[in-house]
């Protein structure tokens, strides 16, 4: 796939004089950090997407591969899935829907709920976890194309952002500060 076309200007920052210019001063902020963090979402998952695309997964697939990995033994209720995902109960039954047709996956009984699955991780769907999680870290997460400095910056601001609307609480007890 080539490379696209790199813009002569920054759409965003234009955008933003588009917003100053029609009498949206007060907004012109926030609506540049937004669309500027959108757009970087774009370019990373293009980056993620480049990455996984040998082992055919989606980055929704790769994470329930990830969250079933990092168990001790490779497995967990659905509903526990659905909260750490942080998605909508259909996405997460789609994705283990695939995953499990691609044998990475398997649904089994829940030993003490016997309205709920357990989601567990296949020896396939491990080996290919791990060989994807290498792909990813050498091609994105290793350089993901800022400096050590703005990287820790960027996630202390993204972190208070989210705390702020709600998105976690403080844990007990505290990790490291970033």
């Amino acid at each position: 796939m080539a490379a696209p076309r790199r813009l002569p200007v920054d759409p965003i920052a234009e955008a933003k004089r588009q917003w100053i210019a029609h009498g949206w001063e007060n907004a012109a902020a926030g609506m540049t950090a937004v669309t500027s963090i959108i757009r970087a979402q774009q370019l990373l998952f293009a980056r993620i997407d480049t990455a996984l695309r040998p082992f055919g997964l989606s980055f929704a697939r790769y994470e329930m591969l990830r969250l079933l990995g990092f168990t001790r033994e490779g497995r967990m209720p659905m509903a526990s899935a659905i909260a750490r995902l942080q998605v909508h109960p259909t996405s997460v039954t789609n994705t283990v829907d695939r995953l499990a047709r691609d044998g990475l996956v398997s649904r089994e009984p829940h030993p003490a709920d016997g309205r709920a699955a357990m989601l567990v991780l296949t020896d396939t769907g491990r080996e290919l976890v791990e060989r994807a999680t290498t792909a990813l870290n050498t091609e994105v997460f290793e350089d993901p194309g800022l400096t050590d400095a703005d990287t820790t910056e960027l996630v202390r601001i993204i972190a208070r952002f989210r705390k702020d609307a709600g998105d976690f609480t403080e844990p007990r007890p505290q990790p490291d500060p970033l």
